[in-house]
């Protein structure tokens, strides 16, 4: 399709109009004729350029040791079974991913609809006429007729389209087909997230729950040894009350935690659309890798992968159409309408001889003055594709700084981790020696106490970063547009989700 400049194009119509008018001749009327068919493939929306990308070229202390992570499908990405199957059952149900597709769906049909009106309408018309006509004729008098008449016919309309009008029309809403689906595709790489998400978090709350329980029988000995030592007098009650404490706040953890898990364990229903029963896996956070090889690639990959950005750029096409749609609505609607069938004033005479009847009706419409009106739809238009442009860049933006963000917390949780477990092994040193200290009467219980404590702590926390450093993994795989690469999201009535980029190349 040829893009060719507005003014331009009114001059070369001019001048067509000119010489056709002065030539009055065939010369003439092959030149408009093929003038017509020039015009037929032209087009006068701008030609799309993608803006530059407003962001650095690398990501902050990355190298390009690869190729993106996001080439990995999520099927590959997660390789444990029960995620999977939480995941799959998630894309069948989510009631999100259900109203995403229905509006693909919904945008399928409006490109369907703007294609239409490429094609001639043919349509079958039947009418039935009866009434009375009165005629004043000079010396005959007022004279009545009856009049009947019934027709059937086929009637076909076709406007031709010589400006692209109808053609940029239906490429806008094509392109806002395609960013729909690719909305569709986006709404299901976060639904795979939360799910991920909420599965660690099941596996976190089942670890700290394990801890916590040891811990409460372990501080429930420590009780009871503390109890039989106050009632022979060898302990004072106060160290017996520590004791108590020192058990209720563990019990106090637990409790907690228990709620934490249903309430994770219900939105993780909300997510699947449906009952969630997660049996004690082999996903073990306490033996997690702390580090697990993600490349981010380069930023220019998300203009590819990441689902948004590439709904941002089918947008910007679509605004693209919509200018060209403008513009061609200043210059003239031709249009032919035809009919053919016939006519009787009796229906047994319908389809008789001599009934038959035809019409042809070509019709040229030239705007001359519409207050304006044109002028400001084709601004409108000029104002969505700066503001789809803007939407583009930002877009990339945002991007960038969920991929930057996702690696930050990937290094620092990693060095998190380390720190922690250098922490909790002196801890663990130092619990142990506390209570030596004192069975052997050289410190106060208070010691043992806060020494308990700080572990237990210092053990939750553990588990909470190193599935926070899981999360951190999640959360790069989709800011990088992981998931659905290569292959089709998933199937639920609607036109399969093409893979990112794919339309583009």
């Amino acid at each position: 399709m040829r893009h060719i400049d507005l003014g331009a194009a009114r001059e070369n119509m001019v001048t067509t109009g000119m010489t056709g008018a002065t030539r009055r001749g065939r010369a003439g009327l092959t030149a408009c004729l093929a003038g017509s068919i020039l015009l037929a493939g032209c087009s006068f929306a701008p030609p799309h350029v993608r803006p530059a990308q407003p962001v650095p070229s690398s990501y902050s202390g990355e190298t390009a040791a690869g190729p993106s992570v996001a080439r990995i499908g999520w099927h590959d990405f997660f390789r444990e079974d029960h995620l999977r199957a939480l995941i799959m059952a998630a894309l069948e149900n989510n009631r999100d991913v259900r109203i995403a597709t229905a509006r693909v769906a919904e945008a399928r049909a409006a490109w369907r609809i703007e294609g239409a009106a490429l094609y001639p309408e043919l349509n079958g018309v039947g009418t039935g006429t009866r009434g009375r006509s009165i005629i004043n004729l000079p010396g005959l008098g007022t004279q009545s007729y009856d009049i009947k008449q019934i027709t059937a016919q086929l009637s076909a309309s076709w406007e031709l389209d010589f400006w692209g009008r109808l053609r940029n029309l239906r490429d806008a809403a094509r392109n806002q087909y395609l960013a729909t689906e690719e909305a569709r595709r986006a709404v299901a790489t976060d639904l795979i997230a939360q799910v991920a998400n909420g599965y660690l978090l099941e596996r976190d709350y089942e670890e700290r729950v394990a801890i916590a329980r040891r811990t409460i029988a372990t501080r429930e000995e420590s009780l009871r040894i503390m109890r039989r030592r106050y009632e022979v007098g060898s302990g004072s009650k106060l160290e017996m009350t520590q004791a108590q404490m020192l058990l209720a706040q563990a019990q106090s953890t637990l409790q907690g935690l228990d709620q934490d898990r249903e309430i994770n364990r219900n939105a993780l229903a909300l997510l699947v659309g449906g009952p969630v029963e997660i049996p004690p896996g082999p996903l073990g956070l306490a033996e997690a890798a702390p580090q697990v090889d993600l490349p981010p690639g380069l930023p220019s990959e998300l203009l590819s992968y990441r689902p948004d950005v590439v709904a941002a750029e089918y947008r910007l096409r679509a605004a693209d159409a919509n200018i060209g749609a403008a513009r061609a609505a200043f210059f003239p609607n031709i249009t032919l309408t035809g009919a053919f069938g016939t006519a009787s004033a009796d229906l047994d005479g319908l389809f008789g001889d001599g009934s038959r009847s035809w019409s042809f009706t070509p019709t040229i419409t030239q705007p001359l003055f519409n207050a304006g009106r044109l002028a400001a739809n084709l601004d409108v238009a000029k104002a969505r594709q700066v503001e789809a442009v803007a939407d583009y860049e930002k877009t990339i933006q945002s991007a960038f700084r969920d991929v930057s963000d996702a690696l930050v917390r990937r290094r620092q949780l990693a060095l998190q981790i380390e720190t922690t477990r250098t922490v909790l092994e002196a801890l663990r040193e130092r619990a142990r020696l506390a209570q030596l200290r004192f069975d052997n009467g050289r410190s106060a219980y208070l010691e043992v106490l806060d020494a308990q404590r700080d572990l237990f702590d210092t053990e939750q926390a553990l588990v909470q970063l190193r599935r926070a450093h899981l999360a951190a993994a999640i959360a790069l795989y989709a800011a990088l547009g992981g998931g659905f690469v290569g292959q089709p999201a998933f199937d639920t009535g609607a036109s399969a989700i093409p893979a990112s980029g794919e339309q583009q190349r």
